[in-house]
């Protein structure tokens, strides 16, 4: 694939560079779209232009999807899983570790698709090749232990022999966001495939290309081509005759969207996994290192420009420590660079669309029309590409205020005083989301204690979101309505495995014998059950 690199950005409060022309800089060789859209179910003959978030010019020409085409993928899926859950998990636990090589030597390239389609700094880029990296790794290491047999108590002892196996759903629809084009299109079919599935891929329209050279990986790595299907279009139009066909369904993307998926599943009575939105808290407690908390909010709050699903959105600060740690927290922010650029060097890049500016717009500039004060950022940088948008934090934030209980998906986070900790967790615990939380402090037995006070599923302590998502062993996803289901762990495979036991009786069976009655057959087993309970067994 080629690429060409790009120049750094200014910064935030810096002025522009009239030399630099983006548009010139960002385009995808003609022949790097085609491999790569040729691996698309569309037989329509239409495609739909997707530009670059960097300048706002066309990036590639998408052929789309009808309903006939999904049908097809599912065709060709089904076909291919029949001989892929037949193989040994010893072999596909080779194919997921030459995937992991492959990630890690062609990350460059990967980086680059990820910017272009994005626009995010190539900082946050790189969480994506290494997350899958990490996912591809630990599934193949430990594919034994979450798959294997296993053997279980009978209810009879030595007579009674039974077996729980781990039996794959079929075929695995997954429908992707934009946010994370990469990862996100990836991450849950891997262990979805090493579990004996196959996929149906349905990325998000604006991030088609990434998800795609990630199809393209699969098939270098070993994995048979029609094991993963890719499908294309809107999601109001391909979404559902993704559900209509799965035998179970990955979801990731708004509480909204997530509810009408669910919906679709109970009709068919299929499993789903959904991971939604979030207005996520991060607390500064009393004790906390102002300047680890300062660093990591900033992290926490404006990594990928503020779309992350476990973005921090509301900040709550100990009295003792506000007003140093709003000093470094604002310093820290101000500090940061915006670029639309290739380059390492960059703190932060753009949002990904005019949708997700409006949105990011009308949230700050109501708060500010209700009274809000504005400590940092709150711009518009139209100088440095079409939906570049300033970090912003904002003080005075009151319910009434549009960004106090909706999720802004921007790089947006409001500051909020606490006086007692009882106090802060209650706030935090606010609303119907329920995502990631965070919590700074030195006393890490006394955080930990709070963290199974707080609503989310996922809570790290003196870090923002790494410590709980990079721990691919860890189950990661929402409570309340920022979702259901898991991903990562042992959590993450078996969703898309059904339990099946297997019993084996031997000598006795239960049924009354040699000549018993039906009582004296229901004396007999009771007097061995309180038998049991006294010998402590089963």
């Amino acid at each position: 694939m080629s690429t060409t690199p790009g120049s750094g950005g200014p910064l935030v409060d810096g002025p522009a560079d009239p030399e630099h022309d983006p548009a010139a800089v960002y385009a995808l060789e003609p022949d790097d779209v085609a491999a790569l859209t040729a691996r698309l179910v569309s037989t329509t003959g239409q495609t739909a232009q997707v530009n670059t978030p960097l300048t706002g010019a066309p990036l590639a020409h998408i052929p789309q999807s009808s309903g006939h085409d999904v049908a097809e993928a599912f065709a060709r899926a089904r076909r291919a899983q029949r001989a892929w859950s037949r193989t040994s998990l010893e072999h596909r636990a080779a194919i997921m570790l030459r995937l992991h090589d492959l990630i890690l030597e062609r990350q460059g390239e990967i980086l680059d698709l990820i910017v272009w389609e994005s626009g995010k700094a190539r900082k946050h880029a790189f969480d994506e090749p290494l997350h899958v990296a990490l996912t591809a790794r630990y599934y193949a290491r430990t594919a034994h232990q979450h798959l294997d047999a296993r053997r279980v108590r009978g209810v009879v002892p030595a007579l009674t022999r039974v077996e729980v196996n781990r039996v794959p759903k079929g075929v695995v629809g997954i429908i992707s966001p934009w946010n994370y084009p990469f990862t996100m299109a990836l991450c849950d079919g891997l262990p979805a495939l090493m579990a004996g599935n196959a996929v149906v891929a349905k990325p998000d329209a604006q991030t088609m290309l990434s998800a795609l050279y990630g199809a393209q990986l699969l098939e270098e790595a070993g994995f048979p081509r029609e094991l993963w299907q890719v499908v294309a279009g809107p999601g109001s139009q391909i979404g559902p005759e993704v559900v209509d066909r799965a035998d179970y369904i990955c979801f990731t993307g708004s509480t909204a969207t997530g509810k009408r998926v669910a919906a679709g599943c109970a009709e068919r009575l299929i499993g789903c996994s959904l991971e939604l939105g979030g207005k996520n808290p991060l607390l500064v407690l009393r004790d906390a290192d102002v300047e680890r908390a300062a660093e990591g909010a900033v992290r926490a709050s404006f990594s990928n420009a503020g779309q992350l699903c476990v973005s921090t959105e509301r900040l709550f600060v100990a009295d003792q420590v506000y007003d140093r740690f709003v000093e470094r927290f604002v310093a820290r922010t101000q500090a940061m660079s915006l670029g639309a650029t290739l380059e390492w060097g960059t703190d932060m890049g753009s949002l990904i669309s005019a949708d997700q500016l409006a949105t990011v717009e009308r949230h700050v500039d109501d708060a500010v029309a209700q009274g809000a004060r504005v400590l940092a950022g709150g711009r518009h940088r139209p100088d440095l590409g079409p939906f570049f948008y300033e970090p912003t934090i904002l003080e005075g934030v009151t319910p009434g205020m549009t960004c106090f209980g909706e999720e802004t998906f921007g790089p947006v986070v409001s500051l909020y005083r606490f006086h007692d900790e009882a106090d802060a967790v209650a706030r935090a615990n606010e609303g119907e989301y329920g995502l990631n939380g965070s919590i700074y402090s030195r006393d890490v037995k006394r955080a930990r204690g709070l963290a199974a006070e707080i609503k989310c599923g996922t809570v790290n302590i003196n870090e923002a979101f790494g410590a709980t998502f990079a721990s691919v062993e860890s189950p990661m996803g929402g409570m309340r309505e920022s979702g259901m289901g898991r991903r990562q762990g042992a959590e993450g495979i078996h969703r898309y495995t059904e339990a099946q036991s297997v019993g084996d009786q031997r000598l006795l069976r239960f049924a009354p014998m040699l000549g018993m009655s039906d009582e004296q057959y229901a004396r007999m087993m009771t007097a061995n059950l309180k038998l049991m309970k006294k010998l402590r067994r089963a």
